[in-house]
């Protein structure tokens, strides 16, 4: 098989588990629910749990307790792009090819939807209690999903990146690195994290796919300032030159295209040169981290 015939079997894989989690659409909350799954069901590359997965087989994981973390960093994921997308947020009405979640049930419904998202993972991921052999783990991944998922985590990074957006002043390299590290790095990050951990990887194995997942959300998120340049909206499943309206100051926009496709190449080799040391040298992990850094859409 191809890597991308691999990728597309792995994301079946895990779109089946992310489903397995999801809430019934019934009861007086009924429209909450549904807008909850529509959020997470209209598409996506599932890129994180599938990472957490890779890490927690790589370094020697066999158990069911991962599926639950899986569904609930997606949860997270989904969650994130719900808000992302809203009116007083980028205001995109086109999300993965499909209408976003506020132009379907409205602005107020979206927002719950999403609050719901961040909610719901941690209950989702508290249910690994009940299957692990290793309730310390469990807890160690728990804390580390909120972590990341907080104020000094995505949270934090969008905080910064709503608060800086349209300011006269164009951001410094020092807020656009903070900006990016935390809002897509850090999933990336506590997806590696997790999987280290529920495996029970040592502390310093733990750290290296840390820096591992930062360094390929780096180059992920310079890629994906490249491709909103240079694509199109049919082949991106969102609006292109979205940056541009929304006056953003990103890495194309400092430093042009060329250096930084550059940049994205000196990101992506150190954390693949650092896979190399935890054992993932021609790994399906290696693959796929190349597959993300050099992605058309």
């Amino acid at each position: 098989m191809t890597d991308q015939e691999v990728l597309a079997k792995k994301t079946a894989e895990a779109e089946e588990i992310v489903k397995r989690f999801l809430p019934k659409e019934e009861g007086h909350a009924k429209t909450l629910l549904s807008a909850s799954n529509y959020s997470i069901t209209v598409g996506g590359k599932r890129l994180r749990p599938i990472i957490m997965r890779e890490t927690y087989e790589l370094l020697g994981g066999n158990g069911p307790e991962i599926d639950y973390f899986m569904a609930a960093m997606e949860m997270i994921h989904s969650s994130s792009l719900v808000h992302d997308d809203l009116p007083c947020m980028d205001n995109d009405e086109w999300r993965r090819g499909k209408r976003t979640t506020w132009y379907v049930y409205g602005e107020a419904m979206a927002t719950l939807a999403g609050d719901n998202l961040f909610v719901l993972p941690f209950e989702t991921a508290a249910g690994a209690f009940s299957v692990t052999k290793d309730p310390a783990r469990v807890g160690e991944a728990i804390r580390v999903l909120a972590h990341k998922t907080g104020q000094e985590g995505m949270i934090g990074g969008q905080s910064v990146d709503v608060e800086l957006t349209d300011s006269e002043t164009p951001l410094t390299l020092e807020q656009m690195e903070f900006i990016y590290h935390l809002k897509t790095g850090a999933l990336l990050e506590g997806s590696m994290m997790i999987g280290a951990i529920l495996a029970g990887a040592d502390e310093e194995t733990v750290r290296k796919t840390e820096r591992i997942a930062s360094c390929i959300g780096m180059a992920f998120q310079i890629r994906d300032d490249i491709l909103d340049v240079i694509s199109t909206t049919d082949k991106l499943g969102k609006p292109v030159l979205s940056d541009e309206k929304n006056h953003k100051t990103t890495y194309v926009s400092v430093y042009g295209l060329e250096r930084a496709s550059e940049m994205v190449e000196e990101y992506s080799e150190e954390g693949i040169r650092l896979l190399a040391e935890i054992g993932g040298q021609g790994s399906f992990l290696e693959s796929l981290f190349r597959m993300m850094i050099s992605r058309e859409k």
